[in-house]
């Protein structure tokens, strides 16, 4: 977590087709960070075999060893599917481009 540094919001870039329709490659969102998600939140994730990937993706549930996420556009999105369990570092709020409001 200390590459996302101390404060506990940061804005952050979606990047990829995974999540679309809720969010779109491009879209500039606000990430709360050490929050407790609950099923139905997109969050920001990790994956242990994947320690320098950060990416956007749908809380399911709690599994063992983390959280089980996906992308809403499942063809489009690599997830707990293919990767198993992921870290939640934090849960997106709100988007402020293109569309501010709050996400679903």
């Amino acid at each position: 977590m200390s590459s996302l540094g101390r404060l506990r919001w940061r804005r952050l870039r979606v990047r990829g087709p995974s999540m679309a329709p809720t969010l779109r490659d491009g879209d500039i969102v606000l990430l709360r960070l050490r929050t407790e998600p609950r099923p139905g939140d997109v969050v920001l994730v990790r994956w242990s075999s994947r320690p320098n990937q950060l990416s956007v993706k749908r809380a399911v549930c709690r599994a063992e060893g983390g959280w089980h996420v996906t992308g809403d556009h499942a063809a489009a999105s690599t997830d707990s599917r293919l990767l198993g369990p992921a870290e939640v570092l934090g849960v997106l709020r709100w988007r402020l481009v293109p569309r501010p409001g709050r996400i679903r």
